[in-house]
């Protein structure tokens, strides 16, 4: 359905390359705003560019931007340049993360460090410079994990390095809200994405199919309408991380 109200904003998403990040950039696209879409690497180079493609195709304004975002003056060149590419910033969407599934007790140092980099530091400073940067009534959201409301092992550091996102949504919608600016964060299931399958086996898979009470793992096309509704009409949702797994976990 057409967004009048999405056309010629201008709409940040780290992680915009591919699975939920590439349908949030088309999805955007095709209601008339323009889109900044940041990918990490060379690994992904070639899904941003399709996903480029596909945006320029639909006939919406978007550029590219590459960059490690755990490098914090990263994620201060991505807004600059959104502004200097479009003038400024309206909504800023954070994709990005990192699933480890592993023993506590087998965790490295320097496994336990990227998790947090990836998962915890990255949201921090991204929704930080949103703080800094966004134009006035902007639209902050993080994507989180289902798994911050479930009572399960060998997810530690990647459940736990996105844990602090909560609070930092929370504490964000204070300080942001007197300049309009809404802040949230979605927690979806287990996702149907190649994301979700590296790091389970058959059975594991099987077990989260069938955890769901309305079945399945979650899809993205599930996913991207709501966090689409957070950044429009439910701004007034603010400071709350909403968990969207089908019934997979008890919140």
């Amino acid at each position: 359905m057409a967004r009048n109200d999405l056309k010629g904003k201008v709409v940040l998403i780290a992680g915009g390359a591919k699975n939920l990040g590439g349908l949030l950039s088309r999805n955007f696209a095709a209601n008339g705003a323009k889109l900044v879409i940041h990918y990490n690497s060379d690994s992904t180079k070639a899904d941003a560019e399709k996903t480029l493609a596909d945006v320029h195709a639909i006939g919406a304004e978007a550029t590219l931007f590459q960059g490690d975002l755990t490098k914090v003056e990263n994620i201060s060149k991505l807004f600059d340049a959104a502004i200097e590419k479009f003038g400024g910033i309206d909504i800023a969407i954070n994709t990005v993360g990192k699933v480890l599934k592993k023993p506590f007790v087998a965790t490295t140092e320097e496994e336990y460090d990227s998790m947090s980099d990836i998962n915890s530091k990255v949201a921090y400073f991204f929704i930080q410079e949103a703080g800094k940067k966004l134009n006035d009534n902007g639209k902050v959201n993080t994507i989180v994990t289902s798994l911050l409301a479930a009572f399960t092992g060998y997810y530690s550091t990647y459940a736990g390095a996105k844990a602090p996102v909560e609070h930092f949504t929370r504490a964000a919608s204070k300080e942001f809200g007197p300049r309009g600016i809404s802040v949230t964060a979605v927690a979806p299931g287990p996702m149907d994405t190649p994301f979700f399958y590296g790091q389970e086996n058959d059975d594991a898979v099987a077990y989260h199919k069938q955890a769901s009470d309305l079945g399945g793992l979650t899809d993205i096309k599930d996913i991207a309408p709501l966090v689409e509704f957070l950044v429009t009409d439910g701004w007034w949702i603010t400071g709350q991380t909403i968990f969207a797994n089908g019934g997979y976990t008890t919140r």
